[in-house]
């Protein structure tokens, strides 16, 4: 699995530490991690947590990628923002508990993190215990186990509204404010990591437009 890393311009102070917490847990079992910044709070492409859910949405819907982690100072926004979008289902955790049962109930994609609030002595083993219930297993499959079947009929109940209720990603790219997605994908690994994972030609040739 191919998981994306995003932190937004409040935050981003804290991005390398939560990187390498990520790759700690996630390499071991697989995966790999694509760090998409921001990467200081100094970084020419700032982003915001409304950003944050555009990249998630692109990254996403192309198939760029296949799970998002982000976030901001209390994770709410981030949360908001990526379910703006199609295709994005992404749940606010706080601890290791809300991290397993969000992937075994919800099955999402993405998850926000709160890097601000109550992030103190002892978070980067918050943030890895985490990460290791969030991929533990295969997700999906129901907490507690009898309860699995309603849920998993929830779940796809949840992904056909999503269906309707949402416009195509295509239309957000070509209706929503250009210099504000070209703010979104101008970070300093996007061209290198996008481009090379990218399923969606489509979308790849319109991010490539906007990025001239």
């Amino acid at each position: 699995m191919k998981i994306a890393l995003i932190n937004e311009n409040s935050q981003a102070a804290k991005n390398s530490l939560i990187c390498e917490t990520l790759k700690k847990v996630a390499e071991p079992k697989g995966h790999q991690v694509f760090n998409y910044g921001m990467y200081s709070a100094e970084d020419k492409a700032q982003l915001t947590y409304v950003q944050n859910g555009l990249l998630a949405a692109i990254l996403l819907n192309s198939k760029a990628v296949d799970y998002v982690v982000t976030g901001c100072g209390t994770g709410s926004g981030a949360m908001l923002a990526c379910n703006s979008f199609p295709n994005v289902l992404c749940g606010h955790i706080v601890d290791p508990s809300d991290a397993y049962m969000f992937a075994q109930i919800n099955d999402g994609n993405a998850i926000a993190l709160p890097f601000a609030k109550g992030f103190g002595w002892g978070a980067e083993l918050n943030l890895e215990y985490i990460f290791e219930k969030l991929f533990d297993g295969e997700s999906g499959q129901g907490y507690p186990k009898e309860r699995a079947v309603p849920e998993q009929r929830n779940k796809k109940i949840l992904d056909d509204v999503k269906k309707v209720t949402h416009q195509d990603m295509m239309y957000i790219l070509k209706n929503i404010d250009q210099e504000f997605l070209k703010q979104t994908v101008s970070g300093e690994k996007f061209k290198e990591y996008f481009f090379a994972n990218s399923q969606n030609e489509e979308i790849s040739e319109y991010i490539k437009k906007i990025l001239g």
